[in-house]
């Protein structure tokens, strides 16, 4: 645990304890069931290894070293909370070396880690039912949660959303399961095949956070404002405020600036996986066509005005948006250059596209490619 001056600034284990108490039980499944549907996504995720490769042209099968994990919604919860501590250590710590020295920190110190610790765990309760597969990049290995080795991550399936999910779209679970998988091994693809990535982006992220200037306090009312929304303890009329999110604690032109690269990077690996289940769906998948139109409107259209209002306090609206541009970016530079020309975005971090290039991939093809030609 982090400390302020005796008092925890996270109780990270009552995030877990509360997250795993008040998130949604899962579909109805059999004992039976349950393990078809297990065996099934471990299946899925071994097959999509060689049609993810075949398809990008990118790694070979020695590049793999992250193990693949199906878990329900409690260990989603224990693998992100893990996650969580380490990247948001210099942040904390920072943090902490403010302790004394302002009437937020003062403040948070006497709230303590438990209320934080257990807003936390309303807000991880609330994702932990919509997430399909994650792939883990910073996750530090544990006795129940392996790793791959050298830092590398986790590829996680959380089968009871996948099963949800599948459901309430009425579509062929066994396409939908393998569409899914497509997806998260794409990105396992990403981190393995590009050596250089994860550094980057860690590098990227612990520069947003160490120049962080906000305080304590602030940063406690925006856990405060997202966990009220989800107990619906907030004004109705406050729930459009402007869509603040957790983003909106950026202070400074040099945090803008990271911010804008990060968001770049982002856009490029959520729009190429996306790129990539389709591309490779209709070999495989035969109902693909069905699913994503489903899947599409899914997405657009949210499932209530609190899961509105949480998304754009948490920020989820830019990864929805993440989606779409980037999978325009991919689409446009391989229709443009091929895909062993759009593979040339892995060559360093100067060939990743900017911001501005994800909405303008002919800049980026003009950069990139006709500078080195």
């Amino acid at each position: 645990m982090t400390s302020l001056g005796g008092a925890e600034m996270v109780d990270w284990n009552l995030a877990v304890a509360t997250a795993t108490r008040l998130v949604r039980p899962g579909p109805e499944v059999s004992r039976d069931e349950a393990r078809a549907v297990v065996a099934e996504l471990r299946r899925h995720a071994k097959s999509s290894e060689e049609h993810v490769r075949s398809f990008t042209r990118m790694g070979t099968e020695e590049t793999h070293d992250t193990p693949v994990l199906v878990v329900d919604r409690a260990g989603w919860v224990r693998a992100n909370v893990a996650g969580f501590r380490e990247v948001l250590k210099p942040l904390l710590e920072k943090m902490k070396d403010r302790r004394g020295g302002g009437p937020g920190g003062a403040v948070l110190g006497a709230v303590g880690g438990k209320v934080t610790g257990v807003e936390l765990g309303m807000l991880l309760s609330f994702l932990a039912s919509r997430v399909l597969g994650q792939y883990e990049t910073f996750a530090p290995a544990t006795r129940e949660l392996p790793a791959g080795a050298n830092g590398g991550g986790r590829l996680l399936l959380v089968a009871p959303n996948i099963v949800h999910v599948e459901r309430e779209l009425d579509v062929d679970p066994h396409d939908f399961r393998l569409w899914v998988c497509l997806h998260e091994e794409t990105h396992r693809t990403q981190f393995s095949s590009v050596p250089w990535l994860r550094d980057h982006l860690e590098g990227e992220i612990q520069a947003f956070l160490g120049e962080t200037e906000v305080d304590p306090m602030t940063v406690l009312e925006r856990i405060r404002e997202a966990a009220q929304s989800l107990a619906g303890g907030r004004p109705e009329a406050e729930e459009d405020d402007g869509g603040r999110s957790f983003v909106d604690l950026v202070q400074t032109p040099t945090q803008r600036e990271i911010l804008a690269r990060l968001t770049a990077v982002m856009s490029l690996l959520e729009g190429h996986a996306d790129y990539v289940m389709d591309g490779v769906g209709p070999g495989v998948v035969p109902s693909v066509g069905e699913i994503r139109e489903k899947f599409k409107e899914r997405r657009q259209r949210g499932a209530s005005r609190l899961d509105q209002a949480l998304r754009k306090l948490l920020g989820l609206d830019a990864k929805l948006r993440q989606y779409r541009d980037g999978e325009r970016f991919v689409r446009a530079v391989v229709d443009e250059v091929g895909m062993d020309g759009f593979n040339r975005v892995w060559t360093s971090p100067n060939t990743l596209p900017t911001k501005a290039e994800i909405a303008k991939p002919a800049d980026w093809v003009a950069r990139v490619h006709r500078k080195a030609d």
